[in-house]
């Protein structure tokens, strides 16, 4: 529920943008706007810190989100150098120097998401081998271990919530004001995507093979959502 109020603010702080960059608001309130879209995702994170004390499984599966956005979750969110990765694309002309400094954001990002994926692992493979235990271990003693050990999930959760809300913060330092204003526009246009692409799985036809007529029916739907997406181009 919290997430579906989140994403009606996030439609209409993105609308916002839209309209900013559009006419000729100064770069001082189009500035504003893109520092109240911050604060609109740091939001995001205080609610999923507060609901990894009650479920961190809740979280690490990703299951208050649609489908298609599931598919490509890290440790309960996106993966900051595949997002950097997709808006180096979106937003040329970069200088030299923002180049350089995207670039060592995303390599920076990819060092501490592997060294949180490694520990993740070693933290999996520890349970497994509680969990599986042996006949020397009593079965409530087992248990208890395991259970100790699953609170460190929240720690991971939580790093990696960081190491995303500092990636968001540290771009627009990066970009000019226009730049991270298109930057957000970016990540909101591609959750979209990724919501719409989970409504037409869920309206697909079941219970058949697919047939020869079914990609034209497919292309068909994915014109659906194409009116929408139309804005998108012009950033």
């Amino acid at each position: 529920m919290e997430y579906a109020r989140w994403l009606e603010d996030d439609e209409r702080h993105m609308s916002e943008l839209r309209t900013g960059l559009h006419s000729n608001l100064s770069d001082t309130d189009l500035r504003l706007m893109v520092n109240t879209y911050l604060s609109h995702y740091d939001e995001i994170f205080r609610l999923k810190g507060m609901a990894a004390k009650f479920d961190v499984f809740h979280l690490l599966t990703g299951m208050w989100t649609s489908p298609a956005e599931r598919c490509f979750l890290w440790m309960g969110g996106f993966r900051p150098s595949e997002l950097i990765k997709i808006l180096i694309s979106q937003l040329d002309p970069l200088t030299e120097q923002q180049l350089m400094g995207i670039c060592s954001l995303q390599h920076s990002s990819q060092q501490a998401e592997e060294a949180l994926s490694q520990g993740l692992e070693q933290l999996q493979q520890s349970l497994i081998d509680t969990v599986a235990g042996g006949p020397a271990i009593d079965g409530m003693q087992q248990m208890a271990i395991a259970l100790s050990k699953l609170a460190n999930l929240e720690g991971f959760v939580r790093q990696a919530d960081n190491l995303r809300q500092q990636t968001l913060h540290q771009l627009p330092r990066i970009l000019t004001v226009r730049q991270a204003a298109r930057c957000f526009l970016v990540i909101g246009e591609y959750y979209g995507r990724l919501r719409a692409l989970s409504s037409l799985w869920a309206s697909r036809p079941r219970g058949r093979l697919m047939s020869d007529e079914q990609p034209c029916q497919t292309t068909t739907e994915l014109q659906i959502v194409q009116p929408s997406q139309s804005h998108f181009s012009h950033f």
